[in-house]
Formats: structure tokens, sequence, C-alpha cells
């Protein structure tokens, strides 16, 4: 199966470990583009952290138009895991790139795997309207 991973850029090696074990459990995984980017020494994640600080990250997306290229990957995709860990205080936290890819998932009927609980953020009830599979942390039950 192939999987297109989701989750904060700070995830980033989260997100690394999680494509890892997926690829040894036989699947194919895409890690967000800017991710990437950090795993392979482009650029850091400190120097995202600032970008988005002053709020020039936007500049980021535009320039590798960022969001479409990654709607593509999810249409050919099988399934997409969206990685939510803690950020910000907000325990299994889901932001609004992922929303955004969850809501193209959902669309194109892909099934939407989250690694942790459906968090308790402004969006819940859309989150729930996904009917996202959650994993409780446990990558086997994605099949």
């Amino acid at each position: 199966m192939h999987i297109a991973i989701c989750g904060s850029l700070n995830f980033t090696q989260e997100m690394s470990e999680l494509a890892e074990e997926l690829k040894n459990a036989g699947h194919e995984v895409t890690l967000p583009l800017t991710s990437q980017k950090i795993l392979n020494g482009e650029v850091t994640l400190e120097a995202i952290k600032q970008e988005k600080a002053n709020g020039t990250f936007s500049d980021r997306a535009i320039q590798f138009d960022s969001i479409r290229a990654y709607w593509d990957i999810i249409q050919n995709a099988d399934a997409i895991l969206v990685a939510n860990y803690e950020k910000n205080g907000v325990k299994n936290y889901i932001g609004g790139n992922s929303f955004l890819e969850m809501g193209f998932a959902h669309v194109l009927r892909k099934p939407i795997y989250l690694l942790n609980e459906i968090p308790e953020m402004g969006y819940t009830d859309e989150l729930r309207a996904m009917q996202p599979i959650v994993l409780s942390g446990d990558l086997s039950k994605v099949v």
C-alpha cells in the first residue's frame, strides 16, 4: 500500500521513523515535501520555525506549490497517515495543513489513519465526520 504521511513539520523526525517502520512492513511511503528537504539537509527545521515565526513560511509554500504537490501525492496514494503528536500543549495535534490533507483524502474516499486519538480542537466535529481510523500508536493496524 502507498501511504502519504501528513503532520506538523515539527514531527519530521517522528514521521521519518514511522516511514521506516511502514517500509519495513512492505508499504511504500511518501513524507511531506518540506520534511523530505529537512531530512535531506536542504533546509533546517530551525529555519522553517523561523519562517513560521516571522510570517514568511507561506512564501516557501507558494514557491514550491506544496499544497497542490501534496494533493497530487494523496491522489496517487492508497491512504494517508496523520502523525498527530502533542504540540503547543495540544494532545494529538492536527494543524491546518494536515486538516486540509485529511479533507483531500476524505473527498477522494481514501482511508485516513490517525496515529493517535482525535484531538480536542475547534474542528473536532469535522475531524470526526471524516471517520478516521485511529491506530492508537499501533502501525500494524494499517491494512
